[in-house]
Protein backbone atom coordinates (compact mmCIF):
# COMPACT_ATOMS: atom_id res chain seq x y z
CA UNK A 1 0.00 0.00 0.00
CA UNK A 2 2.93 2.14 0.81
CA UNK A 3 4.27 1.94 -2.86
CA UNK A 4 0.65 2.38 -4.26
CA UNK A 5 0.37 5.73 -2.35
CA UNK A 6 3.96 6.81 -3.21
CA UNK A 7 2.89 6.26 -6.95
CA UNK A 8 -0.36 8.53 -6.41
CA UNK A 9 1.64 11.45 -5.08
CA UNK A 10 4.54 10.94 -7.36
CA UNK A 11 2.14 11.08 -10.20
CA UNK A 12 0.39 14.37 -9.04
CA UNK A 13 3.70 16.07 -9.26
CA UNK A 14 4.72 16.03 -5.27
CA UNK A 15 8.59 15.09 -4.23
CA UNK A 16 8.00 11.67 -2.59
CA UNK A 17 10.04 10.16 0.30
CA UNK A 18 9.23 6.67 1.07
CA UNK A 19 10.10 5.30 4.49
CA UNK A 20 10.64 1.27 5.07
CA UNK A 21 12.57 -0.59 7.75
CA UNK A 22 12.45 -3.78 6.02
CA UNK A 23 15.77 -3.74 3.74
CA UNK A 24 13.95 -6.22 1.22
CA UNK A 25 10.90 -4.22 0.47
CA UNK A 26 12.88 -1.31 0.46
CA UNK A 27 14.89 -2.49 -2.62
CA UNK A 28 12.31 -4.10 -4.00
CA UNK A 29 10.58 -1.20 -3.81
CA UNK A 30 11.83 0.82 -7.00
CA UNK A 31 11.10 -1.89 -9.76
CA UNK A 32 7.68 -2.30 -7.94
CA UNK A 33 6.77 1.57 -8.25
CA UNK A 34 8.13 1.04 -12.10
CA UNK A 35 5.86 -1.42 -12.65
CA UNK A 36 2.93 -0.16 -11.02
CA UNK A 37 3.12 3.55 -12.87
CA UNK A 38 3.51 1.40 -16.40
CA UNK A 39 0.18 -0.70 -15.52
CA UNK A 40 -1.50 2.12 -14.22
CA UNK A 41 -0.81 4.21 -17.24
CA UNK A 42 -1.35 1.03 -19.34
CA UNK A 43 -5.08 0.44 -17.96
CA UNK A 44 -5.75 4.91 -17.98
CA UNK A 45 -4.98 4.11 -21.37
CA UNK A 46 -7.55 1.45 -22.21
CA UNK A 47 -10.22 3.12 -20.10
CA UNK A 48 -10.49 6.29 -21.99
CA UNK A 49 -9.46 4.38 -25.21
CA UNK A 50 -12.64 5.07 -28.00
CA UNK A 51 -14.76 2.49 -28.14
CA UNK A 52 -13.09 -0.03 -30.97
CA UNK A 53 -9.38 1.89 -30.84
CA UNK A 54 -6.65 -0.31 -30.55
CA UNK A 55 -4.48 0.04 -27.31
CA UNK A 56 -0.95 -0.93 -27.22
CA UNK A 57 0.86 -2.27 -24.40
CA UNK A 58 3.63 -0.55 -23.72
CA UNK A 59 4.92 -2.24 -4.56
CA UNK A 60 5.47 -1.82 -1.05
CA UNK A 61 5.13 -1.84 2.48
CA UNK A 62 6.27 1.32 3.73
CA UNK A 63 5.91 2.65 7.42
CA UNK A 64 5.45 6.33 6.31
CA UNK A 65 5.28 8.59 2.67
CA UNK A 66 6.29 11.70 2.67
CA UNK A 67 4.79 14.52 0.44
CA UNK A 68 7.44 17.11 0.16
CA UNK A 69 6.59 20.57 1.20
CA UNK A 70 3.31 20.71 -0.13
CA UNK A 71 3.54 21.83 -3.42
CA UNK A 72 3.51 19.75 -7.02
CA UNK A 73 7.35 19.78 -8.37
CA UNK A 74 7.90 22.55 -10.89
CA UNK A 75 9.92 20.32 -13.28
CA UNK A 76 8.27 17.21 -15.17
CA UNK A 77 10.58 14.22 -14.21
CA UNK A 78 9.07 11.02 -14.68
CA UNK A 79 6.78 9.61 -11.27
CA UNK A 80 9.88 7.13 -9.93
CA UNK A 81 12.40 9.87 -10.08
CA UNK A 82 9.83 12.39 -7.24
CA UNK A 83 10.34 9.09 -5.16
CA UNK A 84 13.48 9.13 -2.81
CA UNK A 85 13.77 5.71 -0.55
CA UNK A 86 14.71 5.47 2.93
CA UNK A 87 15.20 3.34 6.05
CA UNK A 88 15.10 6.49 8.56
CA UNK A 89 12.31 8.22 9.30
CA UNK A 90 14.91 11.39 10.33
CA UNK A 91 14.40 12.24 6.42
CA UNK A 92 10.99 12.74 6.67
CA UNK A 93 11.60 15.88 8.53
CA UNK A 94 10.91 18.41 6.36
CA UNK A 95 7.49 16.74 4.63
CA UNK A 96 4.65 18.71 5.86
CA UNK A 97 1.89 16.22 4.78
CA UNK A 98 3.22 12.08 5.76
CA UNK A 99 0.47 9.11 5.36
CA UNK A 100 1.58 6.56 7.71
CA UNK A 101 0.70 2.60 5.81
CA UNK A 102 2.24 0.50 8.34
CA UNK A 103 0.51 -2.79 9.40
CA UNK A 104 -2.91 -2.63 10.71
CA UNK A 105 -1.93 -3.37 14.62
CA UNK A 106 -2.42 -0.81 17.21
CA UNK A 107 1.16 -1.01 18.65
CA UNK A 108 2.64 -0.40 15.28
CA UNK A 109 1.04 2.65 14.08
CA UNK A 110 1.48 4.06 16.99
CA UNK A 111 4.91 3.97 17.76
CA UNK A 112 5.59 5.08 14.55
CA UNK A 113 3.38 8.05 15.15
CA UNK A 114 5.37 8.91 18.38
CA UNK A 115 8.42 8.99 16.06
CA UNK A 116 7.07 11.33 13.85
CA UNK A 117 6.00 13.40 16.27
CA UNK A 118 9.22 14.20 17.85
CA UNK A 119 11.02 13.87 13.64
CA UNK A 120 8.05 16.33 11.69
CA UNK A 121 7.57 19.98 11.91
CA UNK A 122 4.98 21.56 14.41
CA UNK A 123 2.85 21.94 11.23
CA UNK A 124 2.68 18.30 9.43
CA UNK A 125 -0.19 16.81 9.28
CA UNK A 126 -0.20 12.78 9.87
CA UNK A 127 -2.26 10.82 7.80
CA UNK A 128 -3.30 7.25 8.74
CA UNK A 129 -3.70 4.47 6.28
CA UNK A 130 -5.42 2.42 9.25
CA UNK A 131 -8.32 0.39 7.12
CA UNK A 132 -10.04 0.04 11.21
CA UNK A 133 -8.00 1.82 14.06
CA UNK A 134 -10.15 4.91 15.56
CA UNK A 135 -8.01 8.42 14.39
CA UNK A 136 -8.64 9.22 17.87
CA UNK A 137 -6.96 6.50 19.44
CA UNK A 138 -3.63 7.13 17.00
CA UNK A 139 -3.99 11.05 17.42
CA UNK A 140 -4.00 10.66 21.01
CA UNK A 141 -0.08 9.40 20.83
CA UNK A 142 1.12 12.68 19.07
CA UNK A 143 1.25 16.30 20.62
CA UNK A 144 -0.55 17.00 17.49
CA UNK A 145 -4.33 15.45 18.11
CA UNK A 146 -5.42 18.65 15.43
CA UNK A 147 -3.17 17.32 13.06
CA UNK A 148 -4.18 13.61 12.92
CA UNK A 149 -6.21 12.38 10.26
CA UNK A 150 -7.20 8.98 8.69
CA UNK A 151 -7.19 9.11 4.78
CA UNK A 152 -8.33 5.11 3.91
CA UNK A 153 -7.12 4.57 0.30
CA UNK A 154 -8.31 1.60 -1.23
CA UNK A 155 -6.24 -1.10 -3.26
CA UNK A 156 -4.91 -0.42 -5.60
CA UNK A 157 -4.69 3.31 -4.48
CA UNK A 158 -3.38 4.63 -8.14
CA UNK A 159 -6.75 3.05 -9.97
CA UNK A 160 -9.18 4.14 -7.24
CA UNK A 161 -11.20 7.12 -7.53
CA UNK A 162 -12.38 7.85 -4.06
CA UNK A 163 -10.19 7.88 -0.50
CA UNK A 164 -12.31 7.30 2.67
CA UNK A 165 -11.04 10.28 5.16
CA UNK A 166 -11.98 9.89 8.62
CA UNK A 167 -12.56 13.13 10.78
CA UNK A 168 -11.91 12.32 14.81
CA UNK A 169 -13.47 14.95 17.02
CA UNK A 170 -10.11 16.81 17.68
CA UNK A 171 -9.60 16.64 14.14
CA UNK A 172 -9.04 20.73 13.28
CA UNK A 173 -11.13 22.19 9.93
CA UNK A 174 -7.71 22.79 8.59
CA UNK A 175 -6.00 19.88 8.59
CA UNK A 176 -9.42 18.45 7.29
CA UNK A 177 -9.27 20.88 4.01
CA UNK A 178 -5.69 20.87 3.62
CA UNK A 179 -6.30 16.63 3.17
CA UNK A 180 -9.37 17.28 0.82
CA UNK A 181 -7.49 19.74 -1.22
CA UNK A 182 -4.74 17.74 -1.51
CA UNK A 183 -6.38 14.71 -2.35
CA UNK A 184 -8.16 16.53 -5.13
CA UNK A 185 -4.66 17.37 -6.48
CA UNK A 186 -4.09 13.11 -6.77
CA UNK A 187 -7.89 13.19 -8.15
CA UNK A 188 -9.35 11.51 -5.27
CA UNK A 189 -12.41 12.12 -4.29
CA UNK A 190 -12.49 12.67 -0.45
CA UNK A 191 -15.34 11.04 1.33
CA UNK A 192 -15.21 12.42 4.93
CA UNK A 193 -17.23 10.24 7.60
CA UNK A 194 -16.90 10.65 11.53
CA UNK A 195 -14.23 8.48 13.35
CA UNK A 196 -15.61 4.94 14.63
CA UNK A 197 -13.87 1.53 14.56
CA UNK A 198 -14.03 0.75 10.93
CA UNK A 199 -15.36 3.55 9.86
CA UNK A 200 -18.00 3.01 7.41
CA UNK A 201 -15.59 0.56 4.31
CA UNK A 202 -14.57 -2.34 7.00
CA UNK A 203 -17.19 -1.86 9.25
CA UNK A 204 -19.16 -3.43 6.76
CA UNK A 205 -16.35 -5.24 4.51
CA UNK A 206 -14.97 -7.01 7.13
CA UNK A 207 -18.40 -8.86 8.43
CA UNK A 208 -18.73 -9.69 4.47
CA UNK A 209 -15.61 -10.88 4.40
CA UNK A 210 -15.96 -12.75 7.53
CA UNK A 211 -19.14 -14.26 7.04
CA UNK A 212 -18.78 -15.21 3.24
CA UNK A 213 -15.28 -17.46 4.85
CA UNK A 214 -17.73 -19.14 7.47
CA UNK A 215 -20.41 -20.48 4.93
CA UNK A 216 -17.27 -21.86 2.50
CA UNK A 217 -15.75 -23.08 5.60
CA UNK A 218 -19.62 -25.00 6.26
CA UNK A 219 -19.38 -26.65 3.34
CA UNK A 220 -22.19 -24.65 1.72
CA UNK A 221 -21.01 -23.74 -1.69
CA UNK A 222 -16.90 -23.98 -3.02
CA UNK A 223 -14.91 -20.50 -3.50
CA UNK A 224 -16.01 -20.00 -6.83
CA UNK A 225 -19.31 -20.41 -6.60
CA UNK A 226 -19.49 -18.54 -3.08
CA UNK A 227 -18.12 -15.56 -5.15
CA UNK A 228 -20.37 -15.89 -8.25
CA UNK A 229 -23.36 -15.39 -6.19
CA UNK A 230 -21.98 -11.91 -5.43
CA UNK A 231 -20.92 -10.95 -8.99
CA UNK A 232 -23.76 -12.97 -10.96
CA UNK A 233 -26.72 -12.06 -8.34
CA UNK A 234 -26.04 -8.58 -7.10
CA UNK A 235 -23.47 -7.24 -9.92
CA UNK A 236 -20.58 -7.13 -7.78
CA UNK A 237 -17.12 -7.12 -9.94
CA UNK A 238 -15.33 -9.18 -7.23
CA UNK A 239 -16.55 -11.87 -4.95
CA UNK A 240 -16.07 -11.60 -1.18
CA UNK A 241 -13.29 -14.24 -1.16
CA UNK A 242 -11.18 -13.06 -4.32
CA UNK A 243 -11.86 -9.71 -2.38
CA UNK A 244 -10.46 -10.97 0.72
CA UNK A 245 -7.20 -12.51 -1.07
CA UNK A 246 -6.78 -9.31 -2.65
CA UNK A 247 -6.35 -7.34 0.36
CA UNK A 248 -4.17 -9.90 2.38
CA UNK A 249 -6.04 -12.68 4.52
CA UNK A 250 -3.36 -11.38 7.14
CA UNK A 251 -4.42 -7.96 6.69
CA UNK A 252 -8.64 -9.04 6.96
CA UNK A 253 -7.30 -10.64 10.38
CA UNK A 254 -5.78 -8.02 11.62
CA UNK A 255 -8.50 -5.85 10.59
CA UNK A 256 -11.42 -7.90 12.62
CA UNK A 257 -9.25 -8.23 15.79
CA UNK A 258 -9.10 -4.43 15.78
CA UNK A 259 -12.87 -4.30 15.36
CA UNK A 260 -13.45 -6.81 17.75
CA UNK A 261 -11.36 -5.12 20.08
CA UNK A 262 -12.66 -1.83 19.66
CA UNK A 263 -16.21 -2.79 19.51
CA UNK A 264 -16.58 -5.84 22.10
CA UNK A 265 -18.74 -7.21 19.57
CA UNK A 266 -17.82 -10.77 18.78
CA UNK A 267 -18.88 -11.12 15.55
CA UNK A 268 -15.96 -9.70 14.46
CA UNK A 269 -14.39 -12.80 15.68
CA UNK A 270 -12.46 -14.42 13.06
CA UNK A 271 -13.64 -17.52 11.42
CA UNK A 272 -11.75 -20.72 12.00
CA UNK A 273 -10.82 -21.12 8.19
CA UNK A 274 -9.66 -17.71 7.85
CA UNK A 275 -7.34 -18.16 10.73
CA UNK A 276 -6.08 -21.77 9.78
CA UNK A 277 -5.08 -20.68 6.32
CA UNK A 278 -2.91 -17.12 7.64
CA UNK A 279 -1.37 -19.41 10.30
CA UNK A 280 -0.54 -21.49 7.22
CA UNK A 281 1.08 -18.45 5.46
CA UNK A 282 -1.70 -18.98 3.05
CA UNK A 283 -2.72 -14.99 2.84
CA UNK A 284 -4.12 -14.65 -0.85
CA UNK A 285 -2.46 -13.23 -3.59
CA UNK A 286 1.01 -12.33 -2.41
CA UNK A 287 1.23 -15.49 -1.04
CA UNK A 288 0.10 -17.45 -4.69
CA UNK A 289 -2.80 -19.20 -2.62
CA UNK A 290 -6.15 -17.90 -0.23
CA UNK A 291 -9.39 -18.89 -0.28
CA UNK A 292 -8.30 -19.22 -4.43
CA UNK A 293 -4.85 -19.88 -5.98
CA UNK A 294 -2.65 -17.40 -7.97
CA UNK A 295 0.18 -20.08 -9.47
CA UNK A 296 1.87 -17.32 -11.21
CA UNK A 297 1.25 -14.07 -8.97
CA UNK A 298 4.43 -13.70 -7.18
CA UNK A 299 5.94 -13.46 -10.74
CA UNK A 300 4.13 -10.90 -12.05
CA UNK A 301 5.95 -7.54 -11.79
CA UNK A 302 2.46 -5.49 -11.50
CA UNK A 303 1.83 -7.82 -8.46
CA UNK A 304 1.44 -4.53 -6.26
CA UNK A 305 -1.28 -3.56 -7.92
CA UNK A 306 -3.14 -6.32 -6.81
CA UNK A 307 -1.81 -7.01 -3.49
CA UNK A 308 -1.84 -5.19 -0.13
CA UNK A 309 1.40 -5.18 1.59
CA UNK A 310 1.89 -7.32 4.88
CA UNK A 311 2.94 -3.61 6.49
CA UNK A 312 0.57 -1.67 5.04
CA UNK A 313 -5.39 -0.63 3.87
CA UNK A 314 -6.72 -0.65 2.69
Amino acid sequence: MGIGVAQCFAEAGYPVVVVDPDPVALGSGPARLRAGVRMAQLLRRRSSAPAGAETGAGTGTGTGVGAGDGTPASSSPSPEARVVWSEKLSDLAPALFVVECAREKVSVKEEILRQLDQVCGPDAVFASCTSCIPITRLGSVTGRPDRVIGTHFMNPAPLKDAVEVIRAPGTSERTVRRTTDLLAELGKQALVVRDAPGFVTNRVLMLTLNEAATVLGEGTADAETVDRVFQDCFGHPMGPLRTADLIGLDTVLDSLEVLREFTGDERFRPCALLARHVAEGNVGRKSGRGFHQYPAQRNRPEHHLVSRGGASHG
